[in-house]
């Protein structure tokens, strides 16, 4: 079935030449809808990309309402602040060596920061409780809103149509973010331009160079056609920040075992094991085995190859 929605075919966008080498055809599993997309890799740089691929003005119709990032970063307007007990060094060292690496920032003084795809707001209130004037920018009407709705500065709609800010950011994240964006480069570039000298630039994606890629292929869960345009490995990342004026600073994999167990739960789902396939959901959910599930994480994520990354950047 034909996806219902208007498409386009682009080429590399760090302007190579020498063609395209084919990867997969995948599809959207996240809420089964219509339209197979084509992977390919640049044979020049090897930034892989989706193509043809949904419009920008058409791209919205697979981020329905229920979209997971958009419920996941909900909070209560008046949900209290997280507790600040102070803990002992041993106990520090522990939850250092333990923490996801989901969310690292750099150490630094707070000042402004602008979350792009900031989704309902969750991370924007965690930075302001930390003394950071916070601004958003979230394509979804309805995320937006709730972004809003908790009293910080939110543009809603794309990064492309968002308004310089009165004041330069000292601080841009995206979690999960980049690989959505229908131009990168440009993207990164605007960015740039709206950053002080020195600022930051701090991002997670998926980590295309990972295994589990080559090994589930079109179920590799962060595959996620046709939301994810771009299919990042460390060094394509670094040359696309590179061409629009960052410098790459540190990579971080996150210990986060889930593009494992939910690409398992593609495959066990295709194979009709319904019962295993949502245990595994379960897992990814840390509704059960927590602890295998920690250990898991942190032995991909020491071993780099959880699929998941965070980059520092700063710019150029």
């Amino acid at each position: 079935m034909t996806a219902p929605v208007e498409v386009e075919e682009i080429g590399c966008p760090l302007g190579c030449a020498g063609g395209d080498e084919f990867i997969v055809t995948g599809r959207d599993r996240l809420h089964d809808l219509p339209g197979e997309f084509r992977v390919v890799r640049c044979r020049g740089c090897g930034l892989m990309r989706t193509t043809p691929r949904p419009t920008i003005t058409s791209i919205d119709y697979y981020y329905p309402a229920d979209y997971r990032p958009y419920l996941t970063t909900r909070v209560s307007q008046d949900a209290p602040p997280p507790p600040t007990a102070a803990v002992g060094p041993v106990r520090r060292a522990i939850r250092r060596l333990l923490r996801p690496m989901n969310h690292e920032i750099p150490e630094t003084t707070p000042g402004r920061m602008l979350e792009i795809g900031c989704g309902s707001g969750a991370f924007l209130q965690e930075m302001h409780r930390r003394g950071w004037s916070v601004e958003g920018i979230e394509r979804s009407p309805d995320a937006g809103a709730a972004a809003r709705a908790l009293g910080y500065p939110v543009h809603i709609g794309p990064l492309e149509t968002a308004p310089d800010p009165p004041a330069p950011y000292d601080l841009v994240v995206g979690w999960m973010v980049l690989e959505h964006l229908h131009h990168p480069i440009a993207a990164l570039e605007r960015l740039g331009r709206w950053s002080a000298k020195g600022a930051w630039l701090v991002a997670s994606v998926p980590d295309a160079s990972a295994y589990e890629f080559r090994l589930f292929r079109d179920a590799w869960f962060a595959l996620a056609v046709p939301g994810h345009l771009f299919h990042f490995t460390p060094r394509t990342l670094g040359l696309v920040l590179e061409r629009a004026g960052w410098r790459l600073e540190r990579v971080m994999w996150h210990r986060n075992p889930n593009n494992l167990l939910l690409s398992a739960r593609y495959r066990l789902l295709e194979r009709g094991w319904t019962g295993t396939a949502e245990a595994l959901q379960e897992v990814a959910d840390e509704k059960r085995l927590p602890r295998a599930r920690l250990i898991l994480g942190t032995l991909l994520g020491t071993l780099r190859s959880s699929g998941r990354m965070t980059i520092w950047a700063r710019r150029a």
